[in-house]
């Protein structure tokens, strides 16, 4: 390992070690949540109330000191509301346009599944393009940019499920799960007197830099047609009737990469890419219904594919 890159894998331990604070016992999450943010990318956080949805969004923007906004999504709230809208000025006799709720760094989307349609629809440019268009002028957005949403996979009253669009724009889908009983301990002492203070320990140009370098990691060929037979192996499942689309693929690409960079190397190796598959790939699924009664999951059919598909093997480096 270079020293260059030794330097790297400090720096990002470092803000995985600050968030980890607040999210107790998370580790798995919360490099996940970095490795979304190195790729540029957004997660859907899909857990019960209570265990750290919130916390962990927060967190993550004070350690890389960073704007932060949390929406709460509701029925009402309006696509105005997130994108911004045109106001007309008597004085100047001008449209003067007021940013949405959607400019910062990262955005917490909070319950998005509650607001209509047509609001989670607003949300779209903003996580594909980096911007915004309202009445035929384009705003861009914040650098590094981030969408990490949440919702209560336990309550279906009141709530629009997201469309396969949405769920597509997402690069990861991840849970943060119910600690365990030493977690939870500690959790109750760490929180006894006062909650823990996040101090920054990265800047968003970092980031932003990072960002560049996650794209200049080598990817062997061998890995290339690995990826390629994963997502096929997707599209042409029985039990599956819609696989992934390039989008996907593109994702578990830099997802991998991002994984390299954060390990240590500036090259990818399967390993790479095998504990990436679910949460990136499985939210992208749609499943048969039979498949459903016969409580067949994502993650089921994911493990089967990566079963079936040949690793390659030797050094990825170069």
């Amino acid at each position: 390992m270079s020293q260059e890159l030794a330097e790297i894998r400090e720096f990002l331990q470092r803000i995985v070690e600050n968030v980890g604070r607040v999210i107790v016992g998370k580790r798995e999450a919360v490099e996940l949540a970095l490795l979304a943010m190195l790729c540029g990318g957004h997660i859907l956080v899909e857990d019960v109330p209570g265990v750290g949805k919130t916390s962990l969004a927060s967190a993550l923007s004070r350690s890389v000191r960073c704007s932060f906004r949390r929406i709460q999504f509701t029925p009402d709230i309006m696509p105005s509301d997130i994108t911004g809208f045109s106001l007309y000025n008597q004085k100047t006799g001008d449209f003067e346009y007021r940013q949405g709720l959607i400019f910062s760094s990262l955005i917490l989307a909070d319950e998005i599944n509650r607001a209509s349609p047509k609001t989670q629809a607003s949300l779209l440019e903003a996580m594909e393009e980096n911007q915004v268009t309202v009445d035929g002028n384009t705003y861009k957005m914040a650098k590094p940019f981030m969408v990490i949403a949440t919702q209560n996979p336990a309550d279906f009253v009141g709530t629009y499920p997201l469309p396969e669009a949405q769920m597509d724009r997402f690069l990861m889908r991840i849970s943060i799960g119910y600690p365990d009983a030493a977690e939870e301990r500690n959790i109750l002492r760490r929180f006894k007197e006062e909650d823990p203070e996040i101090q920054p320990v990265a800047r968003a140009e970092e980031i932003t830099a990072l960002q560049l370098a996650v794209r200049k990691v080598h990817v062997d060929d061998s890995l290339y047609d690995y990826i390629v037979k994963i997502i096929a192996g997707t599209r042409n499942h029985p039990e599956v009737t819609l696989g992934v689309s390039p989008r996907g693929s593109l994702a578990l690409f830099h997802t991998a990469q991002a994984r390299a960079l954060y390990m240590g190397r500036d090259y990818v190796t399967p390993d790479d890419i095998k504990p990436l598959t679910e949460p990136v790939l499985a939210h992208r699924l749609v499943l048969r219904p039979e498949a459903k009664l016969r409580r067949v999951t994502a993650a089921d059919v994911l493990d089967g594919i990566l079963g079936s598909v040949p690793v390659p093997l030797g050094k990825q480096g170069v």
